[in-house]
């Protein structure tokens, strides 16, 4: 039996999900900076909603990773270091992001004329950030590489979902199942564990963003896809590091030229997927 890995998946959902209740609630009363217009934004429907669901998932995984028994050093500063490079340069991005360059392409091309725009900062540093985070975890150059890659990539991938509510939550939650199952398997309860924070986590934040209170924005959303890749980096052998890697790098190209919105909502499982535990579309306002 993977009775350890049981464990220490059970461990790490629970410290994740604790710890971020604990932090949205705190954050509600008392924003971690400015005061709560600052972190308020208008969502799809045209109606308020606060981003402070991202720094509470920040908050949550890394006090989980902090403090998660088992975790080997290097290890537990790679998690910390995913989690705080995606929650801090994407939570500038949501503080002070303008909305003149949009996408991947679009930023790097401004910065090739000169122009430092906030998604380039947070492309430049959630970059750095899941390198030095693969750096504590690999062996030698080349995995390195990789590694970082899908560190910083699946952070970005994971941005790209968060455009309707619970979307990016449910896909984090996909694919970080099979990441938890491999371990299990194996009956690792360090990676399982490292799977199982970030899962339950997101997890307990899922319902104030399906009730349309809140969403993770750029801070969550990135700590979110960094961790995952993160996982998947130490989890999957180098063939599935490298498809995952594919996949990420493919599908982040494609968001270039086609809305994943309009995908999904032009395929049926895809939609119901995306639309479980959400309001109907055309239900009015005054669902608080």
């Amino acid at each position: 039996m993977a009775r350890r890995a049981l464990l220490g998946a059970l461990a790490g959902a629970v410290l994740g999900a604790a710890a971020a209740r604990a932090a949205y609630a705190a954050f509600t009363r008392r924003p971690p900076v400015g005061d709560a217009e600052t972190w308020n934004r208008t969502n799809h429907r045209g109606e308020p909603i606060t981003l402070l669901e991202g720094p509470a998932f920040v908050a949550g995984a890394g006090a989980a990773a902090a403090v998660l028994p088992g975790f080997p050093v290097r290890l537990r500063a790679a998690a910390l270091l995913a989690v705080a490079g995606g929650g801090g340069f994407g939570g500038y991005d949501d503080l002070y992001g303008v909305t003149s360059s949009k996408g991947f392409k679009g930023h790097l091309t401004a910065l090739s004329k000169g122009e430092v725009t906030s998604g380039a900062v947070k492309i430049i540093g959630i970059g750095a950030t899941g390198l030095a985070a693969a750096a504590l975890t690999s062996r030698g150059g080349a995995d390195t590489a990789v590694n970082g890659a899908l560190v910083a990539g699946s952070a970005n991938l994971a941005n790209l979902f968060d455009l309707r509510p619970g979307r990016a939550i449910k896909v984090g939650l996909l694919c970080g199942a099979p990441l938890l199952a491999a371990a299990v398997r194996r009956d690792d309860p360090v990676r399982a564990g490292l799977a199982a924070l970030s899962l339950g986590a997101a997890a307990a934040l899922l319902p104030e963003d399906l009730g349309e209170r809140a969403m993770l924005g750029d801070a969550g959303a990135n700590a979110l896809g960094a961790l995952l890749g993160l996982a998947a980096s130490v989890t999957l052998g180098r063939p599935g590091r490298l498809a995952v890697l594919g996949t990420v790098v493919a599908l982040t190209a494609a968001s270039e030229k086609i809305s994943f919105t309009r995908v999904i909502a032009g395929n049926p499982v895809l939609h119901r997927i995306d639309m479980l535990g959400r309001r109907p579309v055309e239900q009015a306002p005054g669902h608080r």
